[in-house]
């Protein structure tokens, strides 16, 4: 994991250390999935998966036109935005934007520089990581939908300001550059055009990651001087944040596939039923593919300033998309898609397939995770969310007519690593086309 010719000393001011190595020829070795695990994992239990995507993600700021943007979708308290930000920790603080919260006008005043070449206002996103840590305004975020998009590197947005007479004024900004873009929301009601833009995640909340989250915060609040100082001492990750000094500045040009017949294979294996989507799908794969070879760019093949995929490369990518692969498909947060497993059709098993009352859903929430959920999210955001992506469908009580009952619509089964998702009247299939299809029966 560390480059030759380089030692630590946990004895010596870790600022000698990173001195010593900036002085030496760096040629990286191969790293590991399981190494950067490891490195993460100092401060972040459990969630194997999602601290990865997050790394990778935020590694990606220094590729040309690979970024991706992640949106984490949770309730509060679980994690979101200690994932970001423990991770960022990593990466040069010049390269991180974090934002609390942001209003449209007030993104544009506070990151923006005049040009007079432009007649109006730049703001510089290239090469950089934008963490927002609550969900901004939503206009602002129809102002960067162009941007989340990857459609042009540089977008003009026109915004109105107050002039210093009181006046309207129009002011030009031009946003340039790709960043890679993080949200942290506990809001589950997201417009449908930015959970396009977004691959969907959840931070874990089993017993297990909260014990050891538990465990590792009192071991900081003992001896917090000395928890930080054992922490910037350790080797791999003194090791790991001067790799990345060193990817951002060896500014490779492009990251090339090395074999997309591979990707289409493998992609296809995967997704007999294509859908509009997947164009999206199959591009964040290859990022993923992507950012694994500028990890390791030093043992990858160079044309140029550009590199190459690997075959290992394509694998890790569909490792990590496997796991995630049904949420994105349904358009919902992993906790949405959790919600819906081990909640509402075991309910729904439970009563013999009758409807369920929004109490009941209530009722086994508590049982299954142990804390209450508000009734009014669960009616004005985990619902709809469930009904449009297909989950549940709503229909009067036929006892009450005053009552909805909530009817789970699909069956999700494992097979290996992949999940395969089946609808009742997909294309308007009958049951028995479904089962043929897809091989498990619809409830």
């Amino acid at each position: 994991m560390q480059p030759d010719k380089i030692t630590f000393d946990p004895a010596k001011d870790i600022k000698d250390s990173i001195s010593e190595i900036t002085k030496v020829e760096k040629e990286w070795e191969e790293i590991s999935s399981e190494d950067i695990l490891k490195v993460l994992g100092q401060t972040i239990k459990k969630d194997d998966f999602n601290k990865l995507l997050v790394f990778l993600c935020q590694l990606l700021a220094y590729s040309e036109s690979s970024q991706i943007n992640l949106s984490f979708n949770a309730p509060s308290s679980s994690g979101k935005s200690y994932l970001a930000l423990e991770i960022a920790d990593l990466f040069p603080k010049e390269d991180v934007l974090k934002l609390g919260y942001a209003s449209p006008t007030s993104f544009f005043h506070t990151t923006s520089e005049y040009s007079k070449e432009k007649n109006g206002y730049v703001v510089n996103l290239e090469r950089k990581i934008v963490i927002f840590l609550d969900m901004p305004h939503s206009l602002l975020l129809q102002h960067l939908r162009p941007l989340l998009s990857h459609d042009e590197k540089e977008i003009l947005v026109k915004i109105t300001d107050k002039s210093a007479k009181g006046g309207i004024k129009t002011k030009d900004i031009f946003i340039r550059g790709y960043p890679a873009v993080l949200f942290c929301s506990a809001n589950f009601n997201l417009d449908e055009q930015e959970l396009t833009r977004f691959i969907l995640l959840s931070p874990e909340t089993n017993q297990e990651k909260i014990r050891e989250a538990i465990y590792e915060r009192v071991k900081k609040e003992a001896d917090r001087e000395g928890y930080i100082k054992l922490l910037n001492e350790n080797p791999d990750r003194q090791a790991l944040k001067q790799r990345i000094i060193d990817i951002r500045d060896s500014f490779v040009s492009e990251i090339d596939l090395g074999n997309p017949e591979k990707l289409l294979q493998m992609f296809y294996e995967r997704n007999k039923v294509l859908k509009p989507r997947h164009s999206r799908d199959i591009q964040r794969i290859a990022s993923l593919a992507k950012a694994f070879a500028l990890l390791n760019l030093w043992t990858r093949e160079r044309v140029g300033d550009a590199i190459k995929t690997n075959e290992k490369d394509l694998e890790n990518a569909f490792k990590i998309w496997d796991e995630i692969s049904v949420a994105q498909d349904l358009g919902v947060s992993p906790y949405i898609l959790n919600l819906y497993k081990e909640v509402i059709v075991p309910v729904y098993e439970e009563k013999d397939k009758a409807g369920l009352s929004r109490q009941e859903i209530m009722k086994k929430h508590f049982e299954v995770y142990g804390r209450h959920i508000a009734d009014w999210q669960l009616r004005q955001e985990i619902i709809p969310m469930m009904k449009t992506s297909g989950l549940v469908s709503e229909e009067q009580d036929p006892l009450d007519k005053r009552k909805l009952l909530i009817y789970p619509l699909v069956q999700l089964t494992t097979s290996g690593a992949q999940e395969i998702v089946s609808r009742r009247g997909e294309e308007g299939a009958t049951d028995a086309q479904i089962e043929d299809i897809f091989g498990v029966k619809p409830i």
